[in-house]
């Protein structure tokens, strides 16, 4: 059975978090003066003299009502990188506890579990990039506090069985770290749906891919109230300042522009994914619910250097666990695209 309190680092159940001076008025209106700032206003030519809301209640608000869960299921970090290592750091005792990844995938929770000292444990995807349930849980023991879930996965792009997932879920008393970075350019339903039926399940999502605001630095996770109570109780009193806010408010208000960048970018990818096979250097393309490709050809290296020299930067992803020899592009315009099939053409 899932317990919360049962996970988590000792001293963060009974942490007292700190309280700025926005938790303790919330009436709007007034004289501030209880927060130190400069009540002449800012040095730039606009005002950002205030500190920002520190639960983002606006912005949660927005997102709520666009995936359809409440306001306490939400969470804001600066980026998703950031709620891994809080993650890591409200569960994960260091040198004790470790976690399950499944490569190939994300690097940051490798990085994240190095950086805090955590053991991390390896079930690898088939050879088609599938996920195996029971090669994950064979890796579970006592110490074992986070299972980390990409979907669609990166690099390699393509959904993972729901039907796997749900077995780790159902199978695993700790967290189950969904990650969904790139749910938007998939049909897969995201497991934002679920968060009742699982309580042990984080989902993350992000406005980088998708929204186009990966410079702003924003990241969502979704789960529990009682996780997204401890991840408040962590994180930096300002987390998420204010121009942030104002941006993705804008954004959520135009939800329907992202919508359209989104069918744009999918069937540019369609369009690659039809030619890039025909071309002489290309080997296999990977079947892809992201937005992006793993492209395997015939000498890795000497093509993206290749790539590098005419300007097209793509990602060489050769030396990750069974994607020898392949590169992974990103969906760009139809103009780039076409200067990308242009070089490799030759």
């Amino acid at each position: 059975m899932f317990e919360l309190n049962k996970l988590l680092r000792p001293h963060i159940a009974d942490l007292k978090p700190y309280s700025s001076a926005k938790d303790e008025y919330t009436g709007g209106y007034g004289i501030f003066l209880d927060a130190n700032e400069n009540a002449l206003g800012s040095a730039s030519s606009t005002t950002h003299n205030r500190y920002p809301d520190p639960y983002q209640k606006e912005v949660k608000t927005k997102i709520a009502a666009l995936k359809g869960v409440d306001v306490s299921n939400i969470f804001l970090g600066n980026g998703s990188d950031d709620i891994i290592d809080l993650l890591f750091r409200v569960l994960c005792r260091p040198e004790k506890d470790n976690i399950i990844i499944m490569p190939p995938t994300f690097g940051m929770y490798q990085v994240a579990a190095d950086v805090n000292t955590i053991e991390y444990r390896v079930a690898p995807l088939t050879d088609k990039f599938e996920l195996q349930a029971d090669k994950v849980l064979e890796q579970v023991d006592e110490n074992t506090k986070m299972i980390f879930v990409c979907t669609p996965n990166n690099p390699t792009g393509n959904d993972l069985s729901t039907q796997e997932i749900n077995k780790i879920i159902e199978n695993f008393e700790g967290i189950v770290v969904v990650d969904e970075a790139y749910a938007d350019f998939t049909t897969q339903e995201s497991y934002i749906n679920h968060l009742e039926q699982y309580p042990n399940v984080v989902v993350l999502q992000t406005f980088s891919k998708a929204w186009g605001m990966a410079e702003l630095r924003l990241g969502m996770a979704f789960a529990s109230s009682d996780i997204i109570h401890v991840l408040n109780k962590v994180k930096m009193p300002y987390n998420i300042n204010g121009i942030t806010q104002k941006i993705a408010l804008d954004a959520l208000e135009n939800a329907n522009k992202k919508e359209d960048m989104v069918a744009a970018l999918i069937e540019e990818r369609k369009r690659l994914e039809a030619i890039l096979p025909t071309l002489d250097v290309v080997q296999h393309v990977y079947p892809s619910d992201a937005n992006f490709l793993l492209v395997k050809v015939e000498d890795a290296n000497d093509i993206y250097q290749k790539l590098m020299d005419k300007k097209v930067i793509v990602r060489n992803i050769s030396k990750a666990p069974g994607c020898e020899g392949c590169l992974r592009i990103s969906v760009g315009t139809a103009e780039e695209n076409a200067v990308l099939l242009d070089v490799l053409r030759d």
